[in-house]
């Protein structure tokens, strides 16, 4: 991608959505709901403070994110859907490697 954001933005890749529910039932595009997690694309270098030093970003590149329902600019780049959004909409990084451990715990009890 030749994109650069500017400032505190970031460039996300939505999660991938799920096309059948849980009972089996193929859902169609326009009754999916938008998920609002995501993986960070590209960060910009950072907002300026009052004093014009710089705030570095707390994300990266390779993160995954959760942010608010109505969060950022839905933008195409390069034939790609992707959003556009100020560090300050991104509620919270995901820790991924947690989550597999705690679903497979979860799965060792339930079965």
């Amino acid at each position: 991608m030749k994109f650069r954001p500017l400032h505190d933005r970031v460039v996300i890749r939505r999660a991938e959505v799920d096309t059948k529910s849980k009972g089996g039932i193929i859902i169609p595009d326009n009754a999916k709901e938008k998920p609002q997690e995501g993986e960070v694309i590209a960060v910009g270098p950072g907002a300026r403070d009052e004093s014009g030093a710089l705030i570095v970003p707390d994300v990266k590149a390779g993160d995954f994110i959760l942010f608010g329902k109505w969060s950022g600019t839905e933008v195409k780049i390069d034939g790609e859907d992707l959003l556009i959004m100020k560090e300050a909409d991104i509620m919270g990084v995901i820790d991924k490697s947690g989550m597999d451990v705690e679903k497979t715990a979860a799965a060792k009890k339930a079965a």
